[in-house]
C-alpha cells in the first residue's frame, strides 16, 4: 500500500508489470497488498486484515526500529516529538497510533510548541542528521526545564549519502542530485549540496537534463537518492557526456 519507493522509473516499470499502488487497505481490489518499506501503522494493518488482505511486510528493518523507539518513549510518558516531513508516508504510519505527538522541521514549529515535562524525540529515518541534531539541541535550549530524551533514528545508509554529498558538492561546479521528485531523501541531498556549490540540479532522469547547466570547465559531480536505480544514474551520466560532445569537438 503506498508508493514501493519514491522514485518514477520504478514505478512506472512496476505498473507495466501489473503492480498497483493504493493508499488505503478499503481501496485494494486483490486479494493481497503490500507494505511498502516506508512503514505503516497498526492502524493501517489492522484495517487491512479486517478487509480480509493476505499481507506481504516490506518495511524497511530501520523504520521498524523507529516505529519501536517511539512507542517506548512515548510508554516512558514522553510527549512524542517526530523531526521529519508532516505528511510523509513514512511519518504518517509513525504518528497515526498515537494518542497525541508533535511532527516538526524548522525551530519555528518547535517554538510552536505546547510545554511538557518531558519530550521524547526521534527523526523520519531520511532526515539529515546535523538538522535533527540542531533541532533537538534547540528543543532543550527553548524549553530549558523539560527532559529531552532524544533516540537516533536517521539511518547510516542517509548519513552516509549526505556527508559524501557534501564532500562532493564542496569540489564540484555543478552538482547532478538523481531520484524522485517526492523522494524526501533525494531532496534532502540537493538542498544539502546547495548549501556547498551554488549550482545544483535535482532530475529525475536523462531527459530532465538540459545542455546549459553544464560547465564549460571544471567539474561536475552527479550523486542520487537511496531509491534511484544503477541504472538510471549510468543512463544520467551517458546523458552528460552525450550534451558534453558538441561543446569538445567545438574547443578542439
Amino acid at each position: 500500500m503506498g508508493e514501493l519507493v519514491h522514485n518514477t522509473s520504478v514505478l512506472d516499470d512496476l505498473k507495466k508489470r501489473g503492480v498497483r499502488f493504493k493508499d488505503k487497505p478499503e481501496q485494494v481490489e486483490t486479494k493481497s497488498a503490500m507494505i511498502t518499506a516506508h512503514g505503516a501503522s497498526n492502524r493501517v494493518r489492522n484495517r487491512a486484515k479486517m478487509a480480509g488482505l493476505k499481507i506481504s511486510d516490506a518495511t524497511c528493518p530501520l523504520v521498524h526500529y523507529a516505529h519501536q523507539q517511539l512507542r517506548k518513549l512515548a510508554d516512558a510518558g514522553c510527549h512524542p516529538i517526530i523531526i521529519g516531513r508532516r505528511g510523509h508516508v513514512e511519518v504518517r504510519g509513525l504518528t497515526e497510533d498515537l494518542v497525541s505527538c508533535d511532527v516538526v522541521l524548522n525551530k519555528a514549529d518547535i517554538d510552536a510548541l505546547a510545554v511538557y515535562p518531558s519530550y521524547g524525540v526521534m527523526a523520519q529515518t531520511t532526515q539529515p542528521i546535523t538538522r535533527v541534531r540542531i533541532l533537538v539541541d534547540y528543543l532543550q535550549i527553548r524549553f530549558p526545564h523539560a527532559e529531552v530524551r532524544f533516540v537516533d533514528t536517521v539511518c547510516q545508509p542517509t548519513k552516509q549519502r549526505q556527508q559524501a554529498a557534501v564532500e562532493l558538492a564542496k569540489q564540484s561546479d555543478v552538482v547532478l542530485v538523481v531520484g524522485g521528485a517526492n523522494s524526501n531523501n533525494t531532496q534532502e541531498l540537493a538542498r544539502t549540496c546547495g548549501r556547498f556549490c551554488e549550482r545544483v540540479y535535482h532530475v529525475q532522469g536523462p531527459d530532465d537534463l538540459r545542455a546549459e547547466w553544464l560547465p564549460n570547465t571544471g567539474t561536475l559531480g552527479i550523486t542520487a537518492g537511496t531509491s534511484t536505480p544503477d541504472e538510471l544514474i549510468d543512463a544520467v551520466e551517458s546523458r552528460v557526456h552525450e550534451l558534453a560532445q558538441p561543446r569538445e569537438r567545438e574547443a578542439a
